[in-house]
């Protein structure tokens, strides 16, 4: 009887121990693990789907370390979106209009995937919306994500929270949710996405066409 004992004891000992080894997981240094894991990636490409209220726009999506990022959509045909590092250029098929930004080096800082995760865990309070477990993305769905919810520290930030489905084994970012002040939603949906690819910085050369009509500096004024 005494000798059950000491075994049950020591059993529950070894199980404390293994226990306690291990780290917990906290929703903040899941982010973390998330945002180290984008630091490591030179380049990325993929498709993405983007909606807000009824709109769906499609394409396929190419980032660059540290600031490079292009978008030819497919829906709407033959729009882009090109940041080449110094410049942001909206070409509007529809409307036969090209819309500039140019980007001063102090705002191209905070520019790139990992310096935007970084802003997300300075500006907005990270946790688990069910757990740190990985949960179906849509209902039925057998894609299983880690969902994070991130609500705003200050009410100057544009979005009430940010919802981060996080493919558990890649650490990619695969739906990112956001809820606007005026309780409006936007989704963004990442698939496909392949890394470290190689990706040549002249991808995010883009001439637009000729005849469009060109409008500077649509966003602000920058000056370094």
């Amino acid at each position: 009887m005494i000798k059950r004992g000491f075994s049950l004891f020591f059993i529950l000992i070894f199980n404390a121990v293994l226990l306690f080894g291990q780290e917990i997981v906290t929703a903040g240094r899941y982010m973390e693990i998330v945002s180290e894991h984008y630091a490591t990636i030179r380049d990325f490409e993929g498709n993405i789907t983007i909606r807000s209220g009824n709109t769906e726009m499609t394409g396929a999506v190419s980032y660059l370390s540290p600031s490079f990022m292009r978008i030819d959509f497919t829906r709407p045909a033959e729009q882009v979106i090109v940041f080449n590092g110094e410049v942001l250029t909206i070409y509007l098929h529809d409307i036969r209009a090209i819309l500039t930004q140019t980007i001063s080096q102090s705002r191209r800082s905070g520019a790139g995937a990992n310096a935007g995760l970084s802003l997300l865990r300075n500006n907005y309070v990270p946790s688990f919306v069910t757990g740190p477990n990985p949960e179906p993305l849509d209902g039925a769905s057998g894609e299983r994500v880690v969902r994070l919810r991130l609500t705003r520290r200050l009410v100057s930030e544009g979005f009430r929270e940010i919802i981060l489905s996080v493919n558990p084994d890649t650490r990619l970012i695969r739906r990112m949710e956001g809820r606007t002040i005026a309780d409006g939603e936007v989704r963004f949906d990442f698939t496909n996405i392949r890394t470290n690819q190689g990706i040549p910085e002249q991808r995010f050369i883009y001439d637009p066409p000729a005849l469009a009509n060109t409008y500077h500096n649509f966003l602000f004024r920058d000056t370094d």
